[in-house]
């Protein structure tokens, strides 16, 4: 009998200290699936007329027969990848095995460096399904994770509510709450990280943030 076991997830701080720990290469491509969740696969079909600089975005071209999309990334992200060469279409020049050998050796070098031997379980694919746990804890939206990833079955993103559950079972069940009327004070808090709950029927917009 086959036992179906969930994904490594690891923290965020984790992801950014390998990430800080790489080379210029390696630390970009990790970045990218950071942001994006999308498969290596898919990253080195990237060319450079998929980033839009203006619009803050990737066009993703699909693989393994998933959707196409577009998906935002930041302005660290689009920092990095100017950095890198563009004497060739594609952003990043390497095969995939050549980038999966860069990060080996990389990520062993750091996690025998910081003492920290979860350094070493952290694949290309694990930063994909590091977004998708992580995009539907913030949202509680399985369509858009999937439409984030680019899933063609809704079967195959409803993992991520398992792995959601699992790592968030014991969060502090304590909230902030705030109201408002103003359009431009909601905007406020959703940036500070407030949860927009509901419009009461006086137009009172609630929000919470857990504490």
């Amino acid at each position: 009998m086959t036992t179906t076991k969930l994904p490594f997830i690891p923290t965020e701080q984790e992801i950014d200290i390998l990430i800080s720990g790489c080379g210029k290469v390696t630390s970009t491509v990790l970045q990218t699936l950071k942001e994006t969740g999308i498969r290596i696969g898919e990253l080195v079909l990237l060319t450079w007329t998929n980033l839009d600089t203006e619009r803050k975005t990737l066009t993703i071209t699909p693989e393994k027969n998933s959707n196409p999309r577009i998906l935002p990334i930041s302005n660290k992200l689009i920092g990095m990848i100017n950095s890198l060469p563009k004497n060739r279409q594609t952003i990043f020049q390497l095969k995939k095995h050549a980038l999966r050998t860069y990060l080996c050796t990389q990520r062993k070098a750091l996690a025998h460096k910081l003492n920290n031997p979860r350094l070493t379980q952290i694949s290309f694919h694990t930063l994909r399904h590091w977004k998708g746990t992580m995009e539907y804890h913030k949202t509680k939206d399985i369509i858009h994770v999937k439409t984030m990833l680019g899933h063609k079955s809704i079967e195959s993103t409803m993992l991520y509510i398992n792995i959601e559950s699992a790592l968030f079972l014991t969060q502090n069940d304590e909230w902030n709450c705030k109201a408002t009327r103003e359009t431009a004070e909601a905007t406020q808090l959703i940036e500070a990280g407030f949860e927009y709950i509901a419009t009461t029927p006086d137009a009172l917009m609630l929000f919470r943030k857990r504490k």
